[in-house]
């Protein structure tokens, strides 16, 4: 129980996001570091772009030896100088997918502390003892007063105080920390506006909030999901088909009489096989999770991003996602016996301590009516509580007795006043059934240990909320609401929003119980939550998304953490993650097209000559076997730049079936990879010839 003071609210501005766009200084530092990544051991990790890198440095030493001897190298300087710029474009692609992030981890790091902390040493005297917040150790107890900086993460044992967390979060809004809940955890490098907290340490220096921030965005700890894996085994087996390919041509070439140059056939051999998207793989995953960043939610690594991407089943809490979550009240349905006058000053009166948007409607609602109570002299709250759920207010009388009233959930207030089921009267029973199968809550409302009426509480379904759902359910995806509400309301709800299928009075266990009966039937599970007992479920959960404002235990067990705390960004974080996995595969299919069609617009022009029957498949009439090679090689290493834009883009997300969008994209990205070379060849073929250059 607490004596009730004057509360202040706040204010919220639209949060700021930490990835920016591409500018001048981000550009700049990738294309330093695309000449960085030339290092042999950071390209070992992509077969496609090493082999190539390994092409272009043979090319290198024939066009030196070819200048030493005093042989024509212009030709061999080309292939070199084109083969490296198709090892510099993929590098570009990455770095500048890397840029975005590394920025944004600048900014992040300067937002470090190095302020001395107010160590207690001594909880019963309360001796402080400055100290650097790098020496601060897990367990300790510091004391952070107003317009100090939070030195380090930790949990208020303490204490209540208005936290800034601009520094983290973009909100300029200061939010209400304070000991006990889900709200008890804070972040270094935030700032205490008002009052006192002592807070307990809980991560070592190096391994804070901000620490982590760092290394998600920076991609640190970056490594190859499992279908980056397996389409890289595709890209190598591609590219052992088409070395076999180009070695038989040195067969074909003694049996036609053709004498074939090693540069020839080292330069053939990179633009047949799959560079494109050999150099384009990785920068799409980057650009996966920058375009969560864009949004202020930050992924711990790639693999999180695309387990979005494969999601059958999305868990959605009601309140805040389907619905605003501020039920208000919209009428107070007086008892038999009761004047609906004194069932309305009864509610109010049970209000008067609430602050939350629910008890602050109950107010509302009875001022609008023309009922309006001061808070009595000496009168006293009693807050809401998981066990008792309700609350209300105790108040001292004229004559020396007390008033007390109470509002709370139907069962919980029949239990308080031992109500017998039988006794309650059959109007209460039916308004409390209409209010619940209507989708709202039903609240009663005793006064002195009399039941006296029942308060109408009516939570908004979000605008459009059900035509998202419908989209999703068209990509394949089940979504099922979780909530507290009893079963009658939680039906009606779900019906209004079109959720698949909800999870009515749900308990954390009850989270955790259908995750993985969920993971057992083979389904990928998405799910949001903030306090310290979402914790298993969001480690269980294949993409779990922590609220920034939770508990530190579930910041620490997901595997995203959303900076603006709205739990409707499971839907946006899904969306990302199948954005990405379409355009992944949209390049895949673009460039094995590409490949192919390369081949046979190259092959014939190159044994067009020794071979005349070829000349009915040399459709493009390339100016020379000089020409065709070279343009290829251009064309090869000009693709991946084109591509970049799309590759950190992402193609366009449509909410359609699987067999629709693999269709468009055979046709698109399929279609278009067959095309490309041929008019991107022929055109270059045309430059090149024309200009002498081949």
């Amino acid at each position: 129980m607490t004596t009730l003071e004057p509360t202040v609210a706040g204010g919220r501005n639209k949060p700021a996001t930490l990835a920016g766009g591409l500018s001048s200084a981000v550009l700049l530092r990738a294309t330093k570091d695309a000449f960085v990544k030339l290092d042999p051991r950071q390209l070992t990790s992509n077969p496609v772009i090493f082999t190539t890198w390994i092409v272009a440095l043979l090319s290198t030493v024939s066009a030196v030896a070819a200048v030493a001897s005093h042989q024509p190298a212009g030709f061999a300087i080309q292939i070199a100088v084109w083969l490296w710029a198709t090892v510099l474009f993929a590098n570009l692609a990455e770095s500048v997918a890397e840029g975005r992030g590394k920025a944004a981890a600048d900014s992040l790091r300067a937002t470090r502390v190095t302020t001395k902390a107010k160590l207690i040493i001594d909880q019963n005297t309360g001796t402080i003892v400055p100290t650097p917040a790098h020496k601060l150790g897990v367990g300790e107890v510091i004391l952070v007063e107003a317009g100090d900086v939070i030195p380090t993460d930790g949990e208020i044992i303490e204490g209540m105080a208005s936290v800034n967390e601009a520094a983290i979060t973009g909100e300029s809004a200061p939010v209400i920390r304070e000991s006990g809940g889900d709200r008890s955890a804070v972040t270094g490098g935030t700032t205490v506006v008002s009052d006192w907290i002592k807070v307990r340490v809980t991560a070592e220096a190096g391994n804070t909030f901000l620490d982590r921030m760092i290394a998600m965005v920076e991609g640190a700890d970056r490594r190859k999901t499992p279908n980056e894996v397996a389409l890289a085994v595709l890209l190598a087996g591609l590219t052992l088909i088409f070395l076999i390919a180009v070695v038989t041509l040195l067969g074909l070439g003694k049996f036609s009489g053709v004498a074939l140059d090693p540069l020839v056939l080292g330069a053939l051999f990179i633009t047949l096989i799959p560079t494109t998207i050999g150099g384009l793989l990785s920068a799409v995953g980057i650009a996966g999770m920058d375009r969560l960043l864009k949004v202020n939610v930050l992924a711990t690594s790639g693999r999180a991003v695309e387990a979005a991407g494969d999601v059958d089943t999305l868990l959605l809490d009601k309140t805040g996602t389907i619905t605003f979550g501020n039920r208000m009240a919209t009428e107070v349905i007086a008892a038999p016996g009761v004047r609906p006058e004194l069932a309305l000053r009864a509610a109010v009166s049970a209000s008067l301590a609430d602050e939350t948007p629910e008890g602050r409607s109950i107010v509302e609602l009875g001022r609008n009516q023309g009922v309006v109570v001061e808070v009595p002299a000496g009168a006293t709250s009693i807050a809401f509580s998981a066990t008792t759920r309700q609350s209300g207010l105790d108040a001292p009388n004229q004559q020396g007795g007390g008033m007390s009233w109470r509002k709370g959930a139907v069962d919980a207030v029949y239990r308080s006043l031992a109500l017998d089921p039988k006794l309650i009267p059959a109007e209460v029973s039916a308004a409390v059934d209409r209010i619940a199968r209507s989708g709202g809550t039903p609240l009663a409302v005793s006064e002195n240990g009399v039941l006296v009426g029942v308060i109408h509480l009516k939570d908004v379904v979000k605008p459009n909320v059900k035509e998202r759902f419908a989209d999703l359910r068209r990509m394949g995806l089940r979504t099922v609401m979780i909530t507290g509400d009893n079963p009658v309301t939680a039906a009606a709800i779900a019906s209004e929003a079109g959720v698949d299928d909800f999870l009515a009075e749900a308990t954390p266990e009850d989270k955790l119980r259908l995750i993985r009966e969920e993971q057992g039937r083979g389904r990928l599970v998405a799910m949001c939550g903030d306090g310290a007992n979402d914790a298993p479920a969001l480690a269980q959960a294949d993409v779990g998304v922590a609220m920034q404002t939770g508990a530190q235990a579930a910041r620490e067990a997901g595997n995203m953490v959303d900076l603006d705390s709205d739990p409707t960004k499971v839907i946006e974080i899904v969306e990302v993650g199948k954005q990405m996995l379409i355009t992944r595969g949209a390049l895949t299919t673009f460039s094995i097209a590409n490949d192919v069609a390369k081949y046979f617009a190259i092959i014939p022009a190159m044994f067009v000559v020794a071979l005349p029957a070829l000349g009915a498949m040399n459709i493009m009439r390339l100016h020379s076997p000089q020409s065709a090679i070279l343009s290829a090689v251009i064309f090869n290493a000009l693709v991946i730049v084109a591509l970049i834009p799309l590759a950190l883009r992402g193609v366009k997300y449509r909410a359609v079936g699987a067999g629709k969008l693999l269709s468009r994209n055979l046709l698109v990205y399929g279609l278009g990879g067959l095309v490309a070379p041929f008019v991107g060849i022929k055109l270059i073929d045309v430059i090149v010839s024309s200009l002498g250059l081949a």
